[in-house]
């Protein structure tokens, strides 16, 4: 099986695809694990896909990457759920959304933040690893747009969709599942190797990621079921070590920048070097010191 275990390796395979012949997702297993009554994770490449699934609807938040979305709805039918109805996009990059083309053709009903719209609908030239989005088709653009949040009642849950001020982009939504103690990340939470993804270029703002991560450490307890955006199923504690380390972060970055250094000055005295942080991963050291810097410009 294919996991997001670093995202350094998929996304440079992703951008070789238009010169090569070669089938990056061929060998992709999207699997379901099962995490509470009616609410499943499935894992496979890009962003963790979380189901709401019972005798009313399925709901599926994130989509993944467009070419595994007869995969994932192979996944869903292994877990004897109806076909997708609802899909949440928690933002707006194209592991997240990549399937919104084909749910939306069969379909189903996108809801997103309404920045996720707008940045969906507009595209970017330059957007992740230099790689131009092209705008979305009509079909895969959400339907259903808010500002704050939305309240989705089904399979006996009440789903809280909130935004709460982004931090990874402008347009991050965390989805919260009342009864049975389960949210859903986005990637505001990537629990793999490397640092954060602040994609200043997409509104986000490591204060914002901050914020946003302490509404959501202070609504949940001990026994909740954290899904991360990237990586394992996870905790509180481990949300709140990740918390604490952006945060340390952060204070170095201040520091450097308050003693009157440049950015590059800042990188080269290698503030994060006694962090472990894993090997790989998508973010180094150094990216993540310029996203903190560049939040605060």
């Amino acid at each position: 099986m294919i996991r997001i275990a670093s995202l350094a390796i998929l996304p440079a395979a992703l951008f070789a695809t238009s010169a090569s012949s070669q089938d990056p997702f061929s060998s992709v297993e999207v699997t379901a694990e099962e995490i509470a009554p009616g609410i499943a994770v499935l894992h496979g490449a890009g962003g963790n896909i979380g189901v709401s699934f019972g005798d009313e609807a399925t709901l599926i938040i994130d989509d993944q990457f467009a070419p595994l979305s007869a995969k994932i709805e192979a996944a869903i039918a292994n877990l004897e759920a109806k076909p997708v109805k609802y899909v949440v996009n928690t933002h707006w990059h194209f592991d997240h959304t990549g399937g919104n083309e084909h749910f939306g053709k069969t379909g189903a009903t996108i809801f997103a933040h309404e920045d996720v719209r707008v940045r969906m609908a507009k595209g970017n030239p330059n957007g992740v690893g230099g790689r131009a989005i092209p705008p979305a088709p009509r079909v895969a653009l959400p339907i259903v747009t808010y500002d704050q949040g939305l309240r989705i009642h089904l399979n006996g849950d009440t789903i809280n969709v909130m935004f709460l001020g982004g931090g990874h982009t402008d347009g991050d939504s965390v989805v919260f599942w009342e009864e049975d103690n389960v949210v859903h990340m986005g990637d505001l939470y990537f629990k793999i190797s490397g640092y954060p993804f602040i994609d200043v270029n997409s509104g986000g703002n490591v204060y914002n990621a901050m914020r946003s991560l302490d509404l959501v450490i202070a609504h949940i307890d001990s026994e909740t079921k954290v899904i991360p955006g990237h990586g394992p199923m996870s905790n509180k504690a481990e949300l709140v070590a990740y918390r604490a380390m952006i945060g340390e972060v952060v204070g170095r970055v201040e520091a450097l920048r308050e003693q009157g250094l440049s950015l590059d000055e800042a990188i080269a005295t290698k503030p994060l070097a006694d962090i472990d942080r894993g090997e790989g991963g998508f973010i180094g050291p150094d990216a993540f010191v310029t996203a903190v810097w560049n939040s605060a410009s």
